[in-house]
């Protein structure tokens, strides 16, 4: 990479994860209300963070930004094991994922973990995890003899949506390595450690294929594009398929008419947001995520299709999670509302993952080459 198209990548990828735990946070403490409650509180749609009560200050993430942490932490450590001849290891993410787990088990590092991220105190808050991913992380940690089962699927017909809310990060890899159908693919692999029915996988393969195709620099309308035509090829398809093109209709129908300064058959809101579904479920999320960016696309709007996508009576956090992450990476962390990036939790850890993982993306000989120089980067980010 050149040092412009170096400083470009980690614009996007740091609009991605951060504008993720924005959406995260602002969708949080509503999702669990109906849409009139949540009107009646903020008639203009939530735009700015609230407390979703004792321990949960406004601002706070959930479970949706934990998980894409500790994936980005995942990919970073499965670069690291490269040094072994062994490729990229997708399943190094469960084992990242196994970590999470203990931030939901457990009050506090236990110091018996390596790597740093699951010593930051702040990722152990409980904020209304999902009971999918507890339980089957939970059962392959208990799997075999005496380690956890790392790259094992998940033996359950679970498509809820904990799988796509963390798969972003799979398409921020760079093209110079993967392609965007080695992104959907992984995704898809990784959601299924948690998920097993194809929908949630499939709409996790279709988010990260998205994310990568942006970052290679393709407009959204041309990242859905080329997402549904590998969707189409994957059996099982068909309701991923179906919620995108949902979606985008609804999106096409909402846009003002040329010449008009007024939006056609539908205004975008909460009841057009509502004919998509509540977002519990895979492709339902990726659909609201993804209608709520095409409604609101310019930069100036992030606020606006933030707003758009946890106003609904349904899983607020992780479709305002998916939509920050889409405008994230479009954008570029320029874009971001400043009034919530300031006010956002773990603003700083996030950062500096976003930071590492662009370093192991564009400067890995420098950082753990066998034959240099212990940089500590091992240390830091263990190859498992």
């Amino acid at each position: 990479m050149t040092r412009a198209e170096e400083e470009a990548f980690r614009a996007r990828v740091r609009g991605c994860l951060l504008g993720g735990a924005l959406g995260d946070a602002l969708g949080g403490p509503v999702e669990f209300l109906g849409v009139g409650e949540i009107l009646a509180g903020h008639p203009e749609g939530v735009r700015g963070f609230v407390s979703g009560g004792a321990g949960w200050p406004a601002g706070s993430v959930t479970d949706d930004t934990q998980m894409t942490l500790f994936t980005v932490e995942g990919l970073i450590r499965a670069g690291v094991r490269t040094d072994r001849g062994l490729g990229f290891t997708v399943a190094v993410t469960h084992h990242a994922y196994d970590r999470w787990l203990d931030t939901q088990l457990l009050p506090g590092p236990s110091g018996m973990r390596d790597g740093w991220l699951q010593g930051e105190q702040w990722l152990y808050a409980r904020r209304a995890p999902g009971n999918t991913c507890l339980s089957a992380l939970t059962e392959a940690r208990q799997g075999g003899d005496s380690m956890p089962k790392f790259g094992g699927q998940a033996v359950n017909d679970s498509k809820g949506c904990g799988g796509v809310m963390r798969a972003a990060p799979f398409g921020l890899l760079p093209g110079r390595w993967v392609d965007a159908g080695w992104a959907f693919n992984a995704a898809s692999e990784a959601a299924g450690y948690t998920h097993g029915h194809p929908t949630g996988k499939l709409a996790s393969g279709a988010l990260a294929a998205i994310v990568h195709e942006i970052c290679r620099g393709a407009d959204l309308d041309q990242a859905l594009d080329s997402a549904q035509d590998l969707l189409i090829q994957h059996p099982g398809h068909e309701e991923t398929s179906t919620a995108l093109t949902a979606a985008r209709e609804l999106a096409q129908a909402t846009q003002p008419t040329p010449g008009q300064p007024t939006p056609g058959p539908a205004t975008p809101g909460p009841a057009v947001v509502e004919r998509l579904g509540g977002g519990w479920i895979a492709e339902e999320a990726l659909a609201i995520g993804v209608y709520a960016a095409l409604a609101y696309p310019a930069p100036e709007q992030f606020l606006d299709a933030l707003a758009l996508s946890v106003t609904h009576s349904g899983d607020s956090d992780s479709t305002g999670s998916i939509c920050g992450n889409i405008l994230g990476v479009l954008h570029g962390e320029t874009a971001l509302p400043p009034e919530l990036v300031f006010a956002v939790e773990g603003r700083g850890v996030i950062l500096q993952l976003a930071d590492d993982f662009v370093l192991e993306c564009t400067h890995a000989r420098q950082l753990h080459d066998e034959y240099g120089p212990d940089t500590g980067w091992r240390t830091r980010y263990p190859g498992w």
